[in-house]
């Protein structure tokens, strides 16, 4: 029997800890049901350069060293988290299969139907399967969503978890994760999210990923080769820094006076660009022809007036993700800071979530 376990919760108690590549966050969340959530703390620590690329895990000591600082930064009391797999590193596929399987049964026909989409051997991957619900078109039927990673890529996320002490109980994927987040976005926008074609972009280090969904199921997805370390190249080359000295003027706010107007806004305006051209793809490969609102995530979501300029060339209202808007906060969360480090913490507040599952 090949191993269900890719991102099935073992445990109530849990933060989300997103391993990015420039750097890794974590947020605890607490509360759920009636009265709602609440941040009890959250962390943001960088990572080396090359430490992680393309979601590979090259240096498991230097990112267990940055978790272990986040850790502390935290406080005491995080044993076990919830970590994901970025999304190129998982297969993801719909199935049908007859309602009323038990888990045993549903096991054996996923792993029986599983070979046709999975391009590895079975023994080499971690699989898991969820039933989304019933067949749209058989009430005897269920449609089950299958997620397939290779083990190796689990194992170096498990390893690097260990490696700060930690356990990690929850295999997870970032899209995901980035979804669960959005349904706390979507209650904010206009008129809410429902039958609405919601964009969101999140801006990472090095690659935007675009995610557009319909009440909160995703119908298409691309990466675009675009991100934050762009800005900071250009920082680097125009003020004679070092590209770790340069992001972290970037984020400070220590940079010269013309910063804005020659450095920062050409780079929004290309941002901008990469997102209409974002949403034309979206248009000419699939049947929808326009995007309600447009969610900015990342970090370089927080740029001022970012949001504007994107509005501005795409004629989509569009707004700067904020998971926690609404939620209570800890003495231990500064709501100022909490405001401006939101758009980057989606995905570990998605997988802070998954404490809540049933």
């Amino acid at each position: 029997m090949i191993d269900f376990s890719l991102f099935r919760p073992k445990v109530r108690q849990l933060a989300g800890l997103d391993i990015s590549s420039s750097s890794v966050k974590m947020v605890e969340l607490s509360g759920g049901g009636k009265e709602g959530y609440r941040i009890e703390r959250y962390a943001i620590e960088p990572l080396p350069r090359d430490a992680v690329v393309d979601g590979n895990i090259n240096s498991i000591e230097a990112v267990g060293d940055s978790i272990r600082r986040a850790l502390r930064r935290m406080g005491a009391g995080i044993r076990h988290v919830a970590v994901a797999l970025p999304a190129s590193a998982v297969i993801t596929k719909k199935m049908i299969l007859p309602a009323g399987l038990r888990d045993q049964e549903m096991e054996l026909q996923v792993e029986s139907e599983a070979n046709q989409y999975i391009p590895f051997a079975l023994d080499e991957v971690n699989l898991d399967f969820q039933t989304v619900g019933p067949s749209p078109g058989s009430p005897d039927e269920v449609e089950v969503l299958i997620a397939a990673s290779r083990k190796e890529k689990v194992e170096d996320r498990v390893a690097v978890v260990e490696a700060a002490g930690l356990k990690a109980v929850v295999m997870d994927v970032d899209s995901f994760a980035a979804e669960a987040a959005f349904e706390l976005v979507g209650r904010q926008l206009p008129g809410g999210s429902e039958n609405k074609i919601v964009a969101v972009i999140d801006i990472g280090a090095n690659v935007m990923n675009v995610s557009v969904l319909r009440n909160g199921q995703q119908i298409y997805a691309r990466e675009q080769a675009f991100g934050g370390t762009q800005l900071t190249q250009d920082i680097a080359r125009q003020y004679g820094m070092s590209l770790e000295d340069a992001e972290s003027a970037k984020r400070s706010g220590g940079l010269p006076e013309d910063y804005a107007r020659d450095l920062m806004r050409p780079f929004m305006d290309n941002l901008a660009l990469e997102v209409s051209r974002a949403l034309q793809f979206f248009f000419t490969s699939t049947q929808y022809n326009q995007v309600d609102h447009i969610v900015l995530a990342g970090g370089c979501a927080i740029m001022p007036g970012l949001a504007d300029v994107v509005g501005g060339r795409t004629q989509v209202a569009t707004v700067v993700a904020n998971p926690f808007a609404g939620m209570l906060a800890s003495s231990r969360v500064r709501p100022k800071n909490l405001l401006a480090d939101a758009p980057s913490l989606m995905v570990a507040c998605g997988l802070a979530l998954r404490r809540f599952d049933p």
